[in-house]
């Protein structure tokens, strides 16, 4: 309906143009048929309507066949294995080592069918990494929480371990919290657009690493949005946690990738460097398609979601709803003062 209404609107325009110039043939030879010009005006619709059900229709097969070339498009046809799979290039790295995770519900190690997964916290558990303790972003650990509700830091019912809020009043580790740990990791799925927040907490996690000198891995994963790049670049004076960096609304970068900019921009406070290093996605290039398996967070159900995000996020600074509250968020807009 929203692009019926486009065109509708754009083709209103289209057909006063037309109307116009039939105006200016009556007015200089005074005689304009009534009549035959509300039946023009009729033709005009019922032929623009088929033109656009016609365009609509080559849309869904264009996009049909733009999504069956993405999905072929990997490195050698070998299924995406995201970096918290990589275990041969981290293992080592926390052998002996006191871990805090950045984590919440999408954190997970795929198993080989590539649909069965285990929580990368109880992985490492059970492969005796000593973790002492699991930081968790906005929606908070096993991302049940709504946007923007508060998080308080808990202790898990499965693991026991002590739950940090990073989203509230404490939105960056204090050098207590960090006191006693070597290597912090950080593995969240991101959806590559600016105002979600997890980017944020990626960067306030680096900075309190750099300040307390603990090494950071960042497990990537790939970016549902990392095909193109689009959007406005944030001027600096409107920086907040929904928006730190002068990025693009859509960026185009994994997280991995992401944090890398963050160091190379020397974006950082005081332009300190983190010790970061970045466990890599296999069988990925940003022309591949890939399919969320678990919702990155409450609001955001499927790939269709994710994908109109970026676009229908700017309405919830309207009255117009984006579909909050019900089965299609960030599906449709809608309000009571629009017409049906």
């Amino acid at each position: 309906m929203a692009v019926m209404a486009i065109f509708i609107i754009g083709d209103e325009t289209l057909l006063l143009r037309c109307l116009e110039k039939i105006n200016r043939l009556a007015i200089k030879y005074s005689k304009f048929n009534l009549t035959f010009c509300l039946m023009f005006k009729n033709t005009y619709f019922f032929l623009l309507t088929i033109l656009i059900l016609e365009l609509i229709s080559c849309g869904s097969v264009s996009q049909n066949i733009e999504t069956l070339s993405l999905q072929k498009i990997s490195k050698n046809n070998e299924p995406i294995l995201v970096g918290a799979n990589q275990t041969d290039w981290y293992l080592p790295l926390l052998k002996d080592k006191t871990v805090a995770i950045v984590a919440n519900q999408t954190s997970v190690i795929f198993k080989k069918n590539g649909i069965e997964y285990t929580h990368l916290v109880d992985s490492l558990l059970n492969l005796n990494v000593k973790i002492t303790k699991v930081f968790a972003p906005e929606h908070g650990f096993r991302g049940q929480a709504d946007a923007g509700e508060l998080i308080l830091n808990a202790i898990d019912a499965k693991t026991k371990l002590p739950l940090i809020s990073l989203y509230g009043a404490n939105k960056k580790p204090t050098p207590e919290q960090l006191k006693q740990v070597d290597v912090v990791i950080f593995d969240i799925q991101d959806v590559g657009v600016r105002f979600y927040t997890y980017i944020s907490t990626l960067h306030y996690v680096m900075e309190a690493c750099a300040e307390a000198h603990v090494k950071l891995l960042v497990l990537d994963r790939p970016n549902p949005n990392g095909h193109y790049v689009d959007g406005p670049v944030l001027e600096m004076p409107f920086t907040s946690f929904v928006g730190m960096h002068p990025v693009p609304l859509v960026y185009g970068m994994t997280i991995g990738e992401y944090a890398q900019m963050i160091n190379g921009e020397n974006w950082l406070a005081k332009r300190l460097k983190c010790d970061l290093k970045v466990i890599p996605i296999k069988n990925y290039t940003h022309q591949s398609a890939y399919h969320l398996p678990i919702k990155p967070s409450p609001n955001l159900p499927n790939d269709k979601a994710i994908n109109l995000y970026a676009s229908l996020a700017f309405f919830e600074g309207t009255n117009v709803s984006c579909g909050r509250g019900t089965e299609l968020q960030f599906q449709i807009f809608g309000a009571p003062f629009l017409p049906l």
